[in-house]
Formats: structure tokens, C-alpha cells, sequence
């Protein structure tokens, strides 16, 4: 392919709305086109890179022993009722009706159309396992669409959906993804850790988010380096001791006018935060619920959400607030609270704390939980952060950064049970299938690819899914022989199933050599009067400051080793 006769069009300057590396370089490298907020366009170099991250996405699924298939990207949202999910979903699910005022969804995933396809097509264990995927467009109306194809309205995903005869086979079907994905992102270049996850909305038991390091992430992961745990903050856990108070006199009132939040609580009566008790009233679908933790920590409303069994958990507000304590918000304790109160593994034990006293500008001092609140539960409640002790080693965990690239979920039965996915078992009997989902967010892995290998100078891309592998630089596109030259190595290397890009502009040298760093194909061959003076072609690589000056006879030979050494090293 030639420069003159591809839409291509690079950019010196970063795109005012991007706000990290890789959005801005896919945007100066001519990758994408903005259409609006959270919609972009594919250009051409963008849409080959994308189409080999799906292709290697493609052979892993096949090789694990999925089938591909094609589901409706429109759904009748009465699928999603029958889960319980339209409600769940709320504004994030785009939603239309159809001319005869038929309630429609655009599709952010499709464990409702799968699960109602396979109902009607399976009927004996003798056709299980069985595992579908397709690589397909979603919709998501993001409230703030950002960092480019990061958080989209439209974005185009990898799921598959396993389902078996067992959770034990279920379990098999689940590493085999779990595998799956293992080498595929190996293969895109991309270092993915693993860890454990939240399952969300998708709903189930058990899941793992595949993790990009990248300290634009906007997933935190808590890792110990010790044991190797890893878990994203929403489902991350640590090991809390039992604080080590002392006994502590009477509860007391204090008055405490205007001092709501644990700021004004530190400075009213200079201490720290530990000593404070926050109690967050909370809505668990309808009811309301108290949650403690200790003033320096955060409530994990994931944890809270999966403690209560919840399909939905917010917020009390102000109304609710003031029916259940008598006071106004930011006065809420837990002494004399008539509802159910679950406390943070880490105040089991707390005494001479501080908290509020249900009672407009007032606080308690002195308060030990065990003696003063009935607490229904002591869990793991608090998000966990760097310092935090391992919950399986104890020893001290580190907070990373990471974008989230692709998540497996053990789902059990929520769905085949909602669509009545029954098979026969070898007896006779009909039994639910147990089922899996497994997404990889094919443009996300492709901008994470961007975020993670790139330096000052543009893209690096690994060559399994560089848009082209050679940039050939033709630096006299007036001089006869130094096009002929180019043109007999471009036809060899084709010739060797490797994928050329001529740069044929009239265009000063730099200019060249700049753009094609932006672009980043992993090698680089200039071919120039000066070069062939001196014997030959230079060849370099991406990552390389130095070049190697190769005979023209020898120029294919030499490029196809480093394709293949390139290879090579991605998959070991």
C-alpha cells in the first residue's frame, strides 16, 4: 500500500479532547476520527489493526473449542425483563421503540439472547458442552464518555457463553476461557494480569478482570507482591485484627453544632480519624440498612451490595435519613439505630470511639460497639488500599493502576433458570444448564495496546497486530533507481506474507522519519540515493536508536528474520 493513495492524514499537535497517551497518539497517528462524544470512526490503518487484534482473538476462541455465531445487536428489552435486568441496567441501556411501540434495546451485552437461543436448541446432555461466541458492535450510553475507545457509546466486543451439564464441567468450560485469554493477549503484546473481580450486573458467583498496568487505568488492583493475590478494588479483600481498645467510660453526648463530615469531626475534637465511627445509611432494594466503618475508610458498597444479597444498593437520602435517625444528615450513630446495622470486620471489638447521636448537631463519645449498638454482623466492608495485609498472607498489599481488556464470569444458573434452559441428563431428568460468559473488549484492547507500548516519539506496536509490519520510507521518489529498488523489495516481502507501507510522498526526509515513528510499525526501511551510494537499505526497528545498512539483495531475507525473531518473542 501506497502513502499517496491511502486516506492517512497525521497530526503534530495532541487533539484538545484527549486526555492520555494512547487516545492522543491513535488520533495523531490517523487511527480514528471523532464523530461525537464517545463515537468514533475506524480509518483505515486503524480498522487493520483492529481487524488482526479480532483475528488472533478469532483463532483463540476457535482453538479452545468455541463456535462463532452473529446474534442481533437490537434486542426486544421483554428479554431483559424476564432477567430483571432492564431495571438494573437503568439509563446506561440505550432504548427505542419500534412503530408499533414495541419497547427495543441496543445491546451492551447478550447473556439474554444467547440463553433464549440455546433453550431452543438443546434439549439432551449429549449436546453439551457447548460454547458460542461472536465478535460484535455494543452500545453503552456512557454519562462521560472518555479517553477515546477507553469508555464508548459504541464499541465492538468479544462474548462468548459456555454452557454444561455441571458445575464441575462448567468449571472446565471456565478455564478454558480463562486459558484462552491467557494467550491472547500474550499474543497482542499486552502484559494482562489477571485478578479477582466484582461480577456486576452480568451477576454470578465468581469472575476475573484481565488487567492492563497503566497508570491511566481507572480500575485500582490490589496486589501482593508476597503470594501473588490480586483483586480489583471492588472486590478486593485484606486481613483486619481486632482493634486493641481499651475499656472505656459511659457514653456521653457533645454538642457539635455544623460538624457533619470527619474533617470537621478531626478538627472539633483533634484526633484522628480512626477514633470516628462513620454509620452510611443505605437503601437495599427499598429497606433501609445501616453500614460502620472506622473514620479513615471507605465503604465498598460492592461489598455491601453482595452482603445483603441486594439487586440494588444506594445511598439513603435526606428524607429517609431524617425518618430513620431524627436528625438531619451527617448525625447518624449506630447507638439505639431499629434497623439492621452491619459493621467493618476491623471495629469487632472497637470501644472509646466517637459517633454521631441520631440527634441534629450532636455526637456520643465513649461509645464501645459491642456494649452500646446491636450490630448484626461484623464483614469485610471497607475499600482496600496499599498498606491494607494480604487476606491470604498477611503480608502488606500495593495498590496499581490497571484498564480492564476482558472478564470471565462463572454465572451458575441466573440465567438458564430466567429462561428455563433445561437439557435431559443420561437418566431421563431435566436438569438447568450451568452456564459461563467470557468479554474481551476487542477496540479497548487495541487502544491498551496504544497506552502500554509508546514512547515519546508515537507508537510501538507489537508486530502481531501492527497495522503494517514495514514502513518503507522512499526517500527519491524522483530517482528511478531508488524506486525500483523500492519497488522490487516491496513485491519480495509481499511475496513473503509481509505487509508493506510505502511512504511516496514528496516529502523532506524528517517528515518521514517523524511520521513513521508516530505510526510505529515495528520496522523501519529506508530506502534513499545516499543508502544505495553507500551499499544498500537501511533497516531498523521500532524500538531500535541504530540501523543496520543491508545489501538490496539481501534486504528481504534480513527483514523476514526479524519478523520471525519479532514473533517469536511474543509468544514464549
Amino acid at each position: 500500500m501506497r502513502w499517496s493513495r491511502t486516506l492517512i492524514a497525521t497530526l503534530r499537535d495532541d487533539p484538545q479532547e484527549a486526555e492520555i497517551a494512547s487516545h492522543k497518539l491513535m488520533v495523531r497517528a490517523g487511527l480514528i476520527r471523532k464523530l461525537s462524544g464517545g463515537l468514533y470512526t475506524f480509518m483505515p490503518f486503524g480498522l487493520r489493526a483492529l481487524q488482526k487484534v479480532a483475528r488472533i482473538v478469532r483463532e483463540e476462541m476457535d482453538r479452545a473449542g468455541a463456535q462463532e455465531l452473529l446474534m442481533p445487536a437490537l434486542q426486544p428489552a421483554e428479554l431483559w425483563e424476564r432477567s430483571g435486568r432492564l431495571a438494573a441496567m437503568g439509563p446506561g441501556m440505550f432504548r427505542l421503540k419500534d412503530r408499533a411501540a414495541r419497547l427495543m434495546t441496543l445491546g451492551p451485552t447478550h447473556e439474554e439472547v444467547v440463553t433464549e437461543l440455546i433453550a431452543g436448541e438443546i434439549n439432551s446432555y449429549r449436546q453439551l458442552p457447548c460454547t458460542v461466541y461472536q465478535i460484535q458492535t455494543k452500545f453503552r450510553d456512557e454519562i462521560r464518555p472518555r479517553f477515546g475507545l477507553m469508555r464508548a457509546k459504541e464499541f465492538i466486543m468479544k462474548d462468548t457463553y459456555s454452557f454444561d451439564t455441571s458445575f464441575e464441567a462448567a468449571d472446565a468450560s471456565y478455564q478454558a476461557m480463562y486459558d484462552a485469554y491467557v494467550r491472547i493477549f500474550t499474543r497482542c503484546g499486552l502484559a494482562a494480569r489477571p485478578v479477582e473481580a466484582d461480577t456486576g450486573d452480568i451477576g454470578g458467583k465468581w469472575s476475573h478482570e484481565f488487567m492492563v498496568l497503566a497508570d491511566s487505568g481507572e480500575d485500582g488492583i490490589v496486589d501482593c507482591p508476597a503470594c501473588g493475590y490480586a483483586a480489583n478494588q471492588e472486590r478486593a479483600e485484606r486481613a483486619a485484627a481486632a482493634p486493641a481498645d481499651a475499656a472505656c467510660p459511659a457514653i456521653a453526648e457533645v454538642s457539635t453544632p455544623d460538624t457533619r463530615t470527619v474533617d470537621d469531626l478531626v478538627a472539633h475534637f483533634t484526633c484522628g480519624a480512626d477514633r470516628f465511627i462513620k454509620t452510611l445509611l443505605y437503601l437495599a432494594d427499598g429497606k433501609p440498612v445501616a453500614a460502620l466503618v472506622p473514620g479513615n475508610r471507605d465503604l465498598n458498597e460492592h461489598k455491601l451490595k453482595r452482603l445483603l444479597g441486594a439487586k440494588k444498593v444506594e445511598l439513603a437520602d435526606e428524607p429517609t435519613v431524617q425518618k430513620v435517625t431524627g436528625a438531619p444528615v451527617g448525625f447518624a450513630g449506630p447507638v439505639g439505630l431499629a434497623l439492621p446495622v452491619y459493621a467493618d470486620q476491623s471495629l469487632k471489638g472497637a470501644s472509646d470511639r466517637i459517633t454521631g447521636a441520631n440527634k441534629a448537631d450532636t455526637h456520643i463519645v465513649h461509645v464501645d460497639l459491642a456494649r452500646d449498638a446491636a450490630v448484626t454482623a461484623y464483614e469485610d466492608l471497607a475499600v482496600v488500599g496499599a498498606g491494607d495485609l494480604c487476606p491470604r498472607c498477611g503480608k502488606v498489599l500495593q495498590l496499581k493502576r490497571g484498564i480492564e481488556v476482558g472478564h470471565v464470569f462463572k454465572l451458575g444458573t441466573k440465567y438458564t433458570e430466567s429462561f428455563d434452559a433445561k437439557y435431559l441428563n443420561d437418566k431421563g431428568q431435566s436438569e438447568l444448564m450451568v452456564m459461563g460468559c467470557y468479554g474481551i473488549g476487542v477496540t479497548r484492547t487495541l487502544q491498551a495496546i496504544v497506552e502500554q507500548s509508546h514512547d515519546a516519539d508515537g507508537i510501538i506496536w507489537p508486530v502481531s497486530v501492527a497495522p503494517f509490519t514495514v514502513s518503507l520510507l522512499l526517500l527519491d521518489p524522483k530517482d528511478a533507481a531508488v524506486c525500483a529498488v523500492a519497488d522490487s523489495l516491496e513485491k519480495e516481502l509481499q511475496a513473503r506474507g509481509i505487509d508493506v507501507f510505502v511512504d511516496d510522498r514528496e516529502e523532506r526526509p524528517g517528515v518521514k522519519f517523524k511520521d513513521a515513528d508516530l505510526i510505529g510499525c515495528p520496522i523501519r526501511v529506508v530506502a534513499g540515493a545516499k543508502g544505495l551510494a553507500k551499499g544498500g537499505v537501511e533497516v531498523k526497528l521500532r524500538t531500535s536508536k541504530s540501523f543496520d545498512l543491508v545489501p538490496v539483495e539481501n534486504a528481504a531475507a534480513a527483514i523476514g528474520k526479524l519478523v520471525n525473531d519479532l514473533t517469536a518473542a511474543l509468544n514464549k
